[in-house]
């Protein structure tokens, strides 16, 4: 027996100072500081992931969040069954209606004051170009319950939705404390007040004359900085011309009458801006003066008496200006009964013009503008008007599209996996054949779009943009993904399931159907939703396959031609319209919605039938 109190304590057979001297102790501190250090990195790597991922996800709600509310114009329409179908022949008679003329007559009626040609074109302006086609539609799907009816509400035009949503222009309503003597009531009239009341505003379009006068210097001063450049250079051109090359005079020449025309419009240009400079210096330095109002500058309006009016001029008492609504009266109006608006970003720099501006604000007095969830977003096909687009063309093309791909991709996959894993022998054939599997699911999936243009489209003459085609497409890119997901469920099973199948007589398709392919399931699906989850936001093979083209109609069948969702997104961010970026989030939010949906049911799936050997 071992006596183990005889053996030296380990203090005493360790060299002397091992773990107490002072090298000890730095090289223990300079250990302690290095996890310090790698530990710090990695809460900052994972807090500046979570910032960006933040940020990322913040951008895109608080851009997506207005496109799912939409605003809709009560309208007065008449839809009488004895204008429209006199006869009660239905549908044959009520498609030929002029929808157009009664939406038109309708939002024109409310706004009588609009008389001239250009004031009726911005009434219509107002509702979208797609109100006929609804309510057309509405009276085709119910037109006995559409007669008799006189009034339709119709969704307004992009701009003017973005303008209900207070995302036009900034605006200042400046309270009023004199009483406002209005000259007139129709045409060009003066409002002037006892009491100055734009004062302020003035104060506020000499300062933004100022600062327009900085921008006017500043590109002076570029132009300037062009013309010495260009002056130098043509001046060098002409001492060299004389003693230019052979074969290079007439470039010379050429180089020589470029700069000439360059630099005699340089001359005009700073011409221009030197007297504008000028005039919006001597403007701006003039306090207190008297101020013509253009579409360059912020927009004031007067609203009095029931009427409203745009300032052209502006001074600290009142102004003079075009009536947009006329006024009830000409009579004084009290300080407080009348107000003043400024639009601060300029006329010319917004889609919206002043007049509409008001005839949207007169809409939404009179209680005939309604703020709704946006259904149709989510119920309607593409459109290149953006208050119409929706997605469900896109969402119906992309689940045609996932169908094909999971009925290819899944059965397909899952058979190479089992005989691959199961049946195949092991030589170098099979090898090589689970390395090129291992190396298509790296690459990359533009290289699948172009597989499948030239084998699918050019070879067998599939038809284009169809869902079967891309379905097609990404069922390759998919497979790859199945095959490995499956081959990696199947030898998870323990060989102790296979023995006991084949020790009870068993074949080995039996063995491998009943017994290993059920408890290996689990982890199959999984891989193949995650695979149909990646395949879903592709993009780069169904642009090859021209999946991109613009499809207005909702699919019926797979060989519809049609798009799919991450295409709709790819093309609406092209679109320069604001509601468009705002569908484009919204669009992104939903597919992120798909996506993590697929995600939860497969770790569902793998926690539900989940075995532990």
């Amino acid at each position: 027996m071992t006596d183990v109190t005889a053996q030296p304590p380990v203090s005493a057979t360790a060299p002397s100072g091992l773990h107490t001297s002072e090298g000890a102790r730095k090289r223990l501190k300079a250990r302690y500081a290095a996890e310090a250090r790698f530990k710090f990195a990695g809460i900052a790597a994972v807090a500046t992931a979570a910032f960006f991922l933040v940020l990322l996800l913040s951008t895109i709600v608080g851009q997506a969040l207005p496109a799912f509310w939409t605003h809709q114009a009560t309208i007065p329409v008449s839809l009488n069954q004895s204008e429209l179908d006199p006869d009660g022949l239905g549908d044959e008679v009520l498609r030929r209606v002029d929808y157009d003329r009664i939406v038109r007559d309708g939002i024109r009626s409310l706004f009588p004051y609009a008389t001239g040609r250009a004031d009726r074109r911005t009434v219509s302006g107002l509702i979208s170009s797609g109100s006929a086609v609804r309510l057309r539609r509405a009276v085709l799907e119910d037109a006995s319950g559409m007669f008799g009816r006189d009034s339709f509400a119709v969704p307004v035009d992009d701009v003017a939705d973005l303008y209900f949503k207070g995302q036009v222009s900034d605006e200042r309503v400046v309270e009023t404390t004199g009483i406002a003597s209005p000259t007139g009531t129709e045409g060009t009239i003066q409002v002037l007040s006892t009491a100055n009341d734009f004062r302020d505003l003035l104060a506020d379009v000499k300062e933004f004359l100022g600062e327009k006068a900085e921008e006017v210097e500043r590109e002076l001063a570029s132009r300037e900085r062009s013309l010495e450049r260009a002056v130098i250079d043509i001046e060098d051109y002409r001492t060299r011309l004389p003693n230019a090359p052979a074969g290079r005079t007439e470039f010379f020449e050429e180089q020589i009458r470029i700069l000439d025309r360059g630099i005699n419009g340089l001359n005009a240009s700073i011409r221009d801006l030197t007297a504008e400079l000028a005039d919006l210096r001597t403007r701006s330095r003039a306090a207190g003066a008297e101020e013509a109002l253009s579409t360059e500058l912020p927009s004031v309006l007067v609203e009095i008496n029931g009427g409203v009016v745009k300032a052209t001029r502006i001074s600290a008492s009142g102004i003079e200006g075009d009536v947009f609504i006329p006024l009830t009266s000409a009579a004084d109006a009290e300080g407080g009964a009348w107000s003043v608006r400024e639009i601060v970003l300029p006329e010319r720099n917004r889609k919206l013009d002043d007049r509409s501006l008001v005839y949207l604000d007169q809409l939404r007095e009179q209680g005939l503008v309604e703020r709704k969830f946006n259904m149709p977003f989510f119920s309607s096909g593409a459109s290149r008007e953006a208050e119409l687009a929706g997605i469900w063309g896109a969402v119906v093309g992309s689940f045609f599209t996932m169908i094909v791909t999971l009925s290819l991709a899944f059965p397909l996959g899952v058979a190479a996996a089992i005989y691959l894993e199961e049946f195949a022998p092991k030589n170098r054939l099979t090898q090589l054949i689970e390395v090129n599997i291992n190396n298509l699911a790296a690459v990359p999936s533009i290289v699948f779009g172009l597989l499948g243009l030239a084998v699918f489209l050019n070879a067998f003459g599939m038809p284009r943009s169809a869902p079967v085609v891309g379905g097609m497409v990404l069922a390759l890119m998919t497979l790859p993904t199945i095959i490995i997901a499956s081959r990696a469920a199947l030898r998870a099973v323990p060989p102790s399931i296979r023995e006991g199948a084949l020790g009870v007589g068993a074949s080995k398709l039996q063995t491998v159907l009943h017994h290993v392919l059920p408890l290996a399931m689990p982890g199959i699906l999984t891989g193949t939703i995650i695979g149909m989850a990646q395949a879903l936001g592709e993009t780069a093979p169904l642009l090859m396959i021209g999946m991109v083209a613009f499809i207005v109609d909702v699919p019926a069948t797979p060989l519809d031609p049609s798009t799919v969702l991450p295409v709709q997104i790819f093309m609406w961010a092209d679109f320069p319209e604001v509601l468009f970026r705002q569908k484009t989030s919204a669009a992104i939010l939903v597919l992120l919605a798909f996506l993590i949906t697929m995600n939860a049911l497969a770790v569902f799936l793998r926690k539900r039938f989940e075995r532990r050997w």
